[in-house]
């Protein structure tokens, strides 16, 4: 087994850092089991089960650092292991921007590991594949999907006395539903930490109603209209706004939080009703409670109320700026609404509902406008129905003239390990039409 228990990798760690010689020592260390299924035209193609281990050793004279890697962790692996990066680090150039190892810190106790998850079967992930095929074929439906489950640990020490060790299970899940002739397109995702919580039945239904419901696509002229953004597609946008909230590239005037005089902290950037936050401890979307430098990660307001309340500082800018260093988030989460996706729906006379948006690239990075294309299920809503599947668009949009543009907020959902909610946007920019189902 590659998971090894909090006390088995302390022992590991300790014997590597007792061989080192360098001013600075870092050692990392991680190991996950992991299963999955992959699925295509409606049969299993291919199955199996990884198992890796891995430890890593940062060794640094004065401001010279290298690094080196293994698999194996009996003595004499973990003594040239830690000389080949000291060896290294003496040929190395030197970091400007190195700091010094943190010493100890105080974490929380972590809630991202389920012992369901890490149980998971190969007999389960073929009745997982078997409840997307069977409805799939009833249908006249042919189905390709993916199911990958894991569980595992990562483990940090230095010699500065820091030690911090995490125990994690995840389940990620994709299924594309395509009608047989070819016209028709659905799709779906689904992650979690905790099995129990997934539902094979429900997530394949979603993906074959789209499919069957987007045969003969029509085609309607682009332009401004108000959208339904399903969390899957709105994740995308958000994620790369989350980028923005860097405190260096708001500094050196290279994002969109920067402006002449300073950063636009403390400023009103979105709707009102915008809050954004993180947090490790979240039931729903659980994470590690510290980070790769070995900070801890505490519940952080980004926005609030539509007012950017943080900004991100690495441990180096922080010490160039006089400021406590805050760590990037390990999740995303803005708060949502009730109103259900059916009754965002009804409450629009005339819009697009959108499943997911792919191909996203920046257009430009200080107004963080990107562009990209719908897929996978796009239909026409009128008088508060979906009418009929409409081509998909090529969109140019930015996140946060998308958040401004905020009619309402509907139901949060897990998505890539973060919570996002429906949301209706009036005035979304779709600039053309693609052919491609």
């Amino acid at each position: 087994m590659a998971i090894y228990t909090k006390e088995e990798a302390r022992q590991i760690m300790e014997k590597a850092l007792s061989f080192s010689t360098a001013d600075a020592c870092v050692i990392n260390m991680g190991g996950s089991e992991s299963g999955n299924i992959r699925y295509a035209r409606n049969t299993v193609s291919t199955s199996g089960h990884r198992s890796n281990q891995t430890l890593a050793v940062e060794a640094s004279f004065g401001k010279k650092s290298g690094t080196a890697t293994i698999d194996e962790f009996d003595d004499e692996s973990l003594k040239s292991v830690v000389k080949r990066a000291e060896e290294l680090a003496k040929l190395a150039p030197e970091n400007p921007e190195f700091m010094t190892p943190l010493g100890p810190q105080t974490y929380d106790e972590s809630i991202s590991f389920v012992e369901s998850t890490a149980n998971i079967t190969p007999e389960y992930r073929a009745e997982v594949a078997a409840k997307s095929i069977n409805p799939a074929s009833e249908k006249d439906v042919t189905a390709a999907g993916f199911l990958n489950d894991s569980a595992g640990f990562s483990a940090m020490m230095n010699s500065s006395g820091l030690f911090a060790y995490n125990k994690s299970t995840n389940v990620d899940f994709t299924v594309t539903m395509r009608t047989n002739d070819g016209t028709g397109s659905g799709w779906v995702t689904r992650d979690y930490n905790d099995i129990n919580k997934f539902k094979p039945e429900e997530a394949a239904k979603v993906a074959i109603d789209k499919a069957v419901m987007s045969r003969e696509a029509r085609a309607i002229e682009p332009g401004k209209y108000t959208v339904i953004l399903e969390p899957a597609a709105a994740v995308d946008l958000l994620r790369n706004m989350s980028g923005a909230f860097n405190a260096r590239t708001a500094d050196e005037g290279r994002s969109f939080m920067s402006k002449d005089d300073g950063t636009k902290m403390g400023e009103k950037i979105v709707d009102e009703r915008v809050n954004i936050w993180s947090d490790p401890l979240h039931p729903d979307v659980p994470t590690s409670t510290w980070n790769g430098e070995g900070m801890p990660l505490k519940k952080m307001k980004w926005i609030e109320n539509g007012v950017v309340k943080n900004l991100a500082y690495s441990r180096y800018w922080a010490n160039q700026k006089g400021v406590e260093p805050v760590p990037y988030p390990s999740n995303f989460i803005m708060e949502g609404g009730n109103a259900s996706r059916e009754e965002l729906i009804k409450s629009t006379k005339r819009g697009i509902l959108i499943t997911r948006l792919w191909y996203i690239r920046s257009v430009d990075p200080q107004t963080l406008l990107y562009t990209g294309l719908t897929r996978d299920g796009t239909f026409y809503i009128e008088n508060g129905e979906i009418r009929y599947p409409v081509k998909n668009f090529r969109f140019n949009e930015s996140p946060i003239i998308m958040l401004n543009n905020l009619e309402t907020l509907g139901e949060q959902v897990r998505v890539n390990g973060n919570l996002v909610p429906y949301m209706k946007v009036r005035d979304f920019t779709f600039t053309s039409l693609s052919d491609a189902v």
